[in-house]
């Protein structure tokens, strides 16, 4: 009995221990339930929208389109000077189940009926095309240890294609017909960039070739048609060097450049601005691709239309661009025809607002076999001699360190310094002269005799000695560096040269210097010294672009979005005083009796300026030695006087030579501004 007793009282303890876990379990599971009730409700109602635009973001997959027109590029006077034209295009897009094999058929289905330029295809391209044909003829090259590596995973399969390709021999090429040849380049095209995007094969395609492609596009296995567009110059050459070049949709962005516009999103096949104007604004040119979103595996849906890029405004007055362009034209034939002119080839002219930095007009001319060439880039990339246009700023270091004053006269005289040549001016003795005629009549000699007080050398005395000080070359070198020569102009294209300086170790070499026979300057550097003298010491930015427009969907000029504001890189630091006695001296070279400008502009534009001749040296055989002495003519100057409005500089390098036997220079330079001045007064007026 008392057995049964304790048995019992064990299973109600049992009972109700088993009672409390099952109360505990259900309890835990309601616990849990909750806390996943919880989490569903944050997820399906509270956070909802945020979990969509998650797994949105993580499931979109974007599609571009085809590139969009680049944006316009118009004159200040708005004309239109760089356009788009449609043209018919032949594309191919490679689907996922297409095999290399595939594509080599398609590119013998389709090669029957367009004609292609394949002067670009070179030997790689075709033994890719020949690996690729005749893959199983040609996988016999690799050896079985080689074979045996990939598999050991030595080195991959695509070592070992190049291994094989390596092997194709030129007798093996040699066979390939021009047929064939024709099939390699198109398997080339197929194949450029990356592996599905879409890709150029012929652009002008003729109206046939459209057609076909266009009407059998489901037997061509990936080949389309489609409108694209290419640049149009409605001004010819006029300006193009500077406008610059954009890649095409064939060969779209150069290796070299890859790097720098893969990390800013674009894809190999993007058309983008090579040179100069194209490349210098590629982002304001540059057009939006329409975007796809991929849905359902296969089907495309466009998320956002494409937009043709920005329309950039020039300072540029192109008019006048192709007046001075002509102007050039004819005076380098003139002057090719004119004694003494052997070694002579081109003239630059450059018009500049000195108020803005503007560039008006940029151009430059070369005779080259009987031809006259686009040579304009050189203005920004060739320094020359600039000779005596230098003299304003040596003429303020004078003043400025206090070794001349205003109005000081000074005799000029042949001088003669121990160990030194003979220096005098070009034209000898011009007796005892101030500063204002030193400037007017180039005297060479005040420019030496101050530059001596500036040396610490003292007061001219024949036969003296000059010693080397390099504080001296540092003072004028200062000086003009703040007039933007031997410094960069700051204009906004992608090249420019900062000139050449030489190694100060010859204490003449400073009176060589002073006259402007030492350092090699860019026209580019002159138009900007000339500008800064105009406006008083404001050294100006030069610049092409003026304004940037939205993009319209007609040939309206759409919102301006940009202005490029003027900027002063620095003002020189002289006295106004000391800066309008310079200008005052400008003022009569070009309007004193005697003045070596006299004849450059017309009286009535009240004009300033400095003319410059200049020795210069020359390889003449092309050996890498300097052989022939040359006389390189320049002049810079501005009008008018009291309020400029416009700054112009030529120069003609190598216009002569003084080892002829002829005694004759040409006034080519003299000729070229009187008629760019005319012609912009005619435009302008004064």
């Amino acid at each position: 009995m008392k057995k049964k007793i304790n048995r019992k009282y064990k299973d109600v303890s049992y009972d109700k221990i088993t009672n409390k876990r099952f109360i505990f379990f259900i309890i835990f599971i309601i616990f849990l339930f909750s806390i996943l009730f919880i989490k569903i409700y944050q997820v399906m109602i509270k956070s909802n929208k945020i979990y969509k635009e998650k797994l949105s973001h993580l499931t979109y997959t974007k599609v571009d389109g085809s590139s969009t027109p680049r944006g316009r590029i118009l004159d200040r006077n708005l004309n239109v000077i760089v356009d788009n034209k449609a043209v018919k295009t032949i594309t191919y897009k490679k689907s996922k189940k297409t095999t290399n094999q595939d594509m080599i058929q398609h590119a013998y289905n389709i090669s029957n009926h367009i004609d292609l330029d394949i002067s670009l295809l070179n030997d790689r391209m075709k033994k890719e095309f020949l690996f690729n044909r005749d893959y199983n003829i040609f996988k016999e090259k690799a050896t079985e240890k080689e074979k045996e590596s990939v598999v050991m995973r030595k080195i991959t399969q695509h070592e070992l294609d190049e291994i094989i390709i390596s092997r194709i021999t030129n007798e093996e090429l040699d066979k390939l017909t021009d047929f064939d040849k024709k099939v390699a380049y198109i398997f080339y095209l197929m194949n450029k960039g990356y592996n599905y995007d879409e890709k150029t094969i012929k652009m002008n395609a003729t109206e046939e070739e459209y057609a076909y492609v266009s009407e059998n596009t489901t037997k061509l296995g990936g080949f389309n048609t489609k409108i694209d567009w290419e640049r149009v110059y409605p001004y010819g050459n006029v300006l193009k060097s500077i406008l610059g070049s954009v890649s095409t949709s064939t060969t779209g962005i150069p290796l070299e450049k890859k790097d720098k516009y893969l990390k800013q999103g674009y894809s190999l096949n993007d058309r983008v601005g090579l040179s100069y104007l194209e490349e210098e604004y590629e982002k304001y040119l540059k057009g939006t691709k329409e975007e796809y979103e991929v849905i359902n595996s296969h089907e495309l849906k466009l998320n956002k239309e494409g937009k043709r890029g920005n329309d950039i405004v020039l300072s540029i007055d192109i008019n006048l661009q192709q007046e001075v362009e002509n102007i050039l034209t004819n005076e380098v034939l003139r002057t090719k025809n004119e004694a003494n002119t052997n070694y002579y080839d081109h003239s630059s002219v450059i018009l500049t607002n000195p108020k803005t930095g503007e560039i008006l007009a940029m151009a430059s001319k070369k005779y080259k076999n009987g031809e006259i060439i686009d040579n304009t880039i050189s203005i920004l990339t060739e320094p020359i001699t600039p000779g005596s246009v230098v003299k304003g700023a040596s003429m303020l270091v004078g003043y400025q360190t206090g070794v001349i004053r205003i109005g000081e006269k000074i005799k000029d005289e042949c001088i003669e310094i121990y160990s030194i040549p003979k220096k005098c001016s070009s034209v000898d003795n011009l007796g005892t002269i101030n500063d204002i005629t030193a400037l007017a009549k180039s005297s060479n000699v005040y420019q030496f005799k101050t530059a001596l007080r500036v040396n610490g050398s003292g007061e001219y005395r024949r036969g003296m000695r000059m010693f080397f000080n390099q504080d001296a070359f540092n003072i004028y070198r200062k000086m003009y560096r703040s007039f933007g020569l031997g410094e960069k102009t700051g204009i906004d294209l992608p090249v420019e040269s900062k000139g050449y300086t030489s190694e100060d170790k010859n204490a003449g070499n400073l009176l060589d210097y002073v006259i402007g026979q030492y350092e090699t300057y860019t026209p580019l550097q002159l138009s900007q010294y000339v500008s800064t003298i105009a406006s008083g010491g404001d050294r100006y930015k030069l610049h092409l672009l003026k304004e940037v427009h939205e993009a319209t969907n007609n040939n309206e000029l759409g919102k301006k979005v940009y202005e490029y504001e003027n900027k002063i890189l620095n003002k020189v630091e002289v006295d106004s005083m000391f800066m309008q006695r310079v200008q005052a001296g400008f003022y009569a070279v070009m309007n004193s009796s005697g003045g070596y400008g006299v004849g450059y502009m017309p009286k009535y534009v009240r004009s300033a300026g400095k003319t410059g001749t200049s020795q210069s040296f020359i390889d003449t055989n092309n050996d890498g030695r300097i052989d022939t002495e040359t006389i390189t003519s320049s002049f810079i100057g501005y009008f008018p006087y009291e309020d400029p409005k416009v700054s112009i500089i030529v120069t003609s390098p190598d216009s002569s030579h003084p080892n002829s036997k002829i005694d004759y220079a040409s006034q080519v330079t003299m000729r070229i501004t009187q008629q760019v001045t005319n012609k912009y007064v005619s435009m302008y007026g004064v």
